[in-house]
């Protein structure tokens, strides 16, 4: 098929644009400013859906719009209205954000051209491909989820006209802080721009997250004023430093929304087409946002590859996140893992090195679909998230969930014999609460959404020790300080990817709101100067470790068998006396204790323990004559951890705490 969207050559600009169902098509010229419309133009149609024309004298900066004519007959998913000013599907560049107006989403012969509320295309000559570099992330790295503009709104070393950008990523006080936790890669909430939900601007709020785009390549110019060579520089800074960027792209709905929504691009282009419909020409509804897109329909697939190779290409990122990705692979409604665009994703020449990530589950039939997906693509495993969540909290019977994520969830994807885990741990990301109110929270506090705390997860797996929210009651602050501690230590114990989200490491806090998609102020904005350094230097030295025994973060399954090339078990499973768990302690309701005993690392062995009891307990490690035990984390954690004296390999452990020894000797 032709090149869709805007062509800029040495004679002036050739525009398409694709659609079934329209019959005529046209290109609207605007001025420099944007602000009036300077001409109109007939797209010719060339067949299979394309509608084209080549314009001279036009030169890249060209702002540019669409306008589509056809049947009008919403009840049939029709939606044609020249007097709705398009964005370019293809779109690389618009000139400013969308704002939310009644006016878009008026009926046709009820509102008025929607020019003037609308951001105009800007036609770009892209610049020459990068030059094709493998990823950096390799999978059993650290991915650092990261808002792009609460990151660094208020970071005071960063330059203030740069805080909130793209390129403050860059910034040398930025990459410090990301090198010193062992990040491999930054994953960034959608930077493409979106529109606000309809309901948002009465209640005086915005979007804050970027979930609901209206096209799939154009940056959001909050967030990369400098364009797509923002982009590109920040990556090749990151990259510099040894750290990777990774895109979380939202291909399964637009913020075109529902029946009642505005008309921004697709659905004045060809609504049929680009969304799914039921039989009776309603909106499908997988997403819980009104629309769903049609991403087995052939032009659709074709779009969202070529968004994904035009960042890969353009931009030189290391791959991508896609958010409810089941909408990839529904075919006729039903999710299949061998769906076309699955598929060709991961065996697209572009594509097929890049780290894919797929969040497995949207709210359609059959929508939880973890361990579903085929490799590449690696999954977030929310069944780790809540088992983790489980035994922290204290819930009984949790140990042998908690021994099998910390070895790989082979529960989940050890399918047809693999024995490589696909999971990304976590146990916080930007939905639901953060880490730290994980531990100071047993209920959501999201009164400032607007929605009179009905909106977000009711239940949280999150628990208060003693009292809800903010205190001054230092046996509490101590007790959530062992809690905070203990979880990222079990995120960086674990097999497999991890994912930490920005700020955990230092105990960020929403103050209890677990929705806050809508909160672009302080309850989101990262707040550097409360930071908490004890935390924070917890997670540099888990990091450290991390780093200096990969055995950790091996993404092959855990077994109890001696891998190829050794005889010694990758694994064995201990109670806190050191003798192995029999059957009676994994059936044990009320047992909070385990030791995870991984096998040769290279220089010695590794204990993990863990102590999920409110109480200290004594945990004897095997002793072995020229061997000698150690604490595997010196920072305040050690404390956590105390050699008894005269018995060199029994510890004192504290309540609620997960810790290290390694091993060394001849």
């Amino acid at each position: 098929m032709t090149q869709l969207g805007a062509t800029v050559t040495p004679n002036g600009i050739r525009f398409a644009a694709w659609s079934s169902a329209a019959r005529r098509l046209w290109v609207s010229i605007f001025d420099n400013s944007g602000a009036c419309e300077i001409d109109r133009l007939e797209l010719q149609p060339e067949g299979e859906g394309v509608f084209a024309l080549s314009v001279a004298g036009l030169a890249a900066g060209t702002r540019y719009g669409f306008r589509a004519d056809g049947d009008y007959a919403p009840e049939r998913g029709l939606w044609f209205d020249p007097d709705k000013l398009l964005t370019d599907p293809y779109a690389v560049e618009i000139d400013r954000p969308y704002v939310h107006h009644w006016r878009l989403a008026a009926r046709r012969n009820e509102g008025a051209d929607t020019a003037s509320l609308m951001p105009k295309t800007v036609a770009r000559a892209l610049a020459k491909p990068l030059p094709a570099k493998p990823p950096l992330f390799l999978p059993g790295g650290l991915i650092y989820e990261l808002n792009v503009r609460s990151f660094t709104r208020l970071h005071p070393d960063v330059p203030e006209a740069q805080r909130g950008t793209i390129a403050a990523l860059a910034h040398p006080a930025i990459i410090e802080h990301l090198k010193k936790i062992g990040v491999s890669a930054v994953e960034l909430m959608p930077v493409t721009a979106w529109i606000d939900e309809r309901h948002l601007p009465p209640l005086g709020l915005s979007n804050a997250w970027g979930y609901n785009p209206v096209t799939f390549m154009a940056l959001d110019p909050r967030l990369a004023p400098g364009g797509l060579t923002e982009l590109r520089d920040t990556v090749a800074a990151l990259r510099e430093a040894g750290i990777g960027t990774i895109l979380d792209l939202v291909f399964n709905h637009t913020g075109e929304s529902d029946r009642l929504g505005p008309t921004l691009s697709l659905r004045g282009l060809d609504n049929r087409a680009y969304y799914r419909h039921e039989a009776d020409n309603h909106l499908v509804n997988d997403t819980g946002t009104g629309n769903t897109v049609a991403c087995d329909h052939p032009i659709v697939r074709e779009m969202v590859l070529d968004t994904l190779r035009h960042f890969v290409r353009h931009a030189g990122v290391d791959g991508f996140r896609f958010d409810l990705a089941p909408v990839l692979g529904r075919v006729d409604g039903a999710f299949d893992p061998t769906a076309a665009l699955l598929g060709t994703i991961a065996h697209d020449p572009i594509l097929a090195d890049r780290v894919l990530i797929a969040e497995p589950w949207d709210i359609g039939p059959n929508g939880y679909q973890l361990g579903n997906f085929s490799p590449p693509y690696l999954e977030w495993n929310d069944r780790y998230r809540d088992d983790v969540k489980r035994f922290w909290r204290g819930d009984t019977g949790s140990v042998g969930a908690l021994a099998t994520r910390l070895a790989g969830s082979s529960d989940v994807f050890a399918k047809e014999g693999r024995s490589t885990s696909r999971t990304v741990n976590f146990i916080a990301a930007h939905d639901g609460m953060t880490l730290a109110d994980i531990v100071a929270y047993e209920a959501k506090h999201n009164q400032a959404n607007g929605e009179k705390n009905r909106d977000g997860h009711n239940e949280n797996l999150s628990w208060n020790n003693g009292v809800e929210g903010e205190t001054s009651d230092k046996t509490v602050a101590e007790a959530r300080s062992h809690d905070r501690f203990a979880l990222l230590a079990t995120l960086f114990a674990s097999r497999g990817t991890i994912m930490l989200t920005a700020g955990d490491e230092f105990g960020r806090t929403q103050k209890g709101n677990n929705n806050a998609y809508a909160q672009d102020n302080a309850i989101t904005w990262l707040d550097w100067a409360g930071r908490d350094l004890a935390l924070e230097a917890h997670v540099s030295a888990l990091a450290a470790l991390r780093r200096a025994v990969p055995a950790l973060a091996n993404p092959r399954f855990l077994t109890g068998e001696p891998p190829d090339g050794s005889d010694m078990p990758d694994v064995a499973w201990l109670a806190e006396t050191g003798a192995l768990f029999g059957e009676a302690d994994w059936n044990d309701a009320s047992r909070q204790r385990v030791v995870m005993l991984l096998g040769d690392t290279g220089e010695g062995r590794l204990a993990v323990i863990v102590n999920g009891d409110r109480r200290q307990c004594v945990f004897t490690l095997p002793a072995r004559d020229g061997f000698q035990w150690q604490p595997a984390v010196e920072t305040q954690a050690a404390d956590l951890a105390r050699p008894l004296p005269g018995r060199s390999a029994s510890f004192m452990i504290e309540r609620r705490t997960a810790t290290g020894s390694t091993r060394k000797g001849s």
